[in-house]
């Protein structure tokens, strides 16, 4: 009997680790497709739409991009940044929109299909306590900033509001990690793609953290 449920954990583990594989890969896959678009004429309109879109629903963050470009032309890295950064309020104050007009419609299915509906409530919190430092944080760590655009216009916070955190988050954020690129270059870019899978679960850890650490330091 021992032997049977040793064979049974065995065959289970086996399951996982080809299903974090499978995920994993897609992960990379996607990746790759958004640093393709570094090389391409259009690069910037890409960087823009990309970062618009993933203030809203789409799940790679403009960060990618934007490392690939900086590499690319790091005397651009600084251009760069304030694309994606323009790119990215924006695309919050669509998200904001999504909240308040269609969070039955469109908003909720796109929170529920990255798993963010059990932090909802917790977003709720937030915002009664300190929707400016909320908005803030999420802006700048890698909590899904989107949770928050939307859940921003669901929970009628002032547009102001969320406008001016995330001008000062996102643009902190993306002009930190161009600057690492205008300084240092392209050792960076090795790095991570040779540690994507561990840099991948680290990111998911500190997405789940970054809601207790929130919470607690908003308290």
């Amino acid at each position: 009997m021992p032997l049977f449920r040793l064979s049974e954990n065995t065959a289970g583990n086996k399951k996982e680790r080809v299903k974090l594989k499978k995920i994993f890969g897609y992960l990379r896959r996607l990746k790759d497709w958004v640093e393709g678009h570094a090389e391409k004429p259009h690069a910037e309109i890409a960087l823009f739409l990309i970062a618009f879109t993933e203030s809203s629903f789409f799940p790679i963050p403009p960060d990618v991009l934007l490392i690939a470009m900086a590499v690319s032309v790091p005397a651009k890295a600084l251009r760069y940044a304030l694309i994606c950064s323009a790119g990215s309020v924006l695309g919050g104050v669509f998200g904001y929109f999504i909240g308040w007009a269609f969070f039955e419609t469109i908003g909720q299915p796109i929170l529920q299909f990255y798993g963010a509906m059990g932090h909802y409530a917790t977003v709720q919190e937030l915002y009664n306590e300190h929707a400016f430092l909320a908005i803030l944080s999420a802006a700048f760590t890698p909590i899904p900033f989107k949770v928050f655009t939307i859940a921003a216009g669901t929970f009628e916070i002032s547009i102001w509001t969320l406008i001016a955190a995330s001008v000062i988050g996102r643009s902190a954020r993306f002009f930190l990690v161009a600057g690492l690129f205008y300084f240092f270059g392209a050792p960076i870019k090795k790095f991570i793609d040779k540690y994507f899978e561990i840099l991948t679960v680290v990111f998911l850890v500190l997405l789940v953290g970054g809601f207790i650490v929130i919470r607690l330091f908003l308290k």
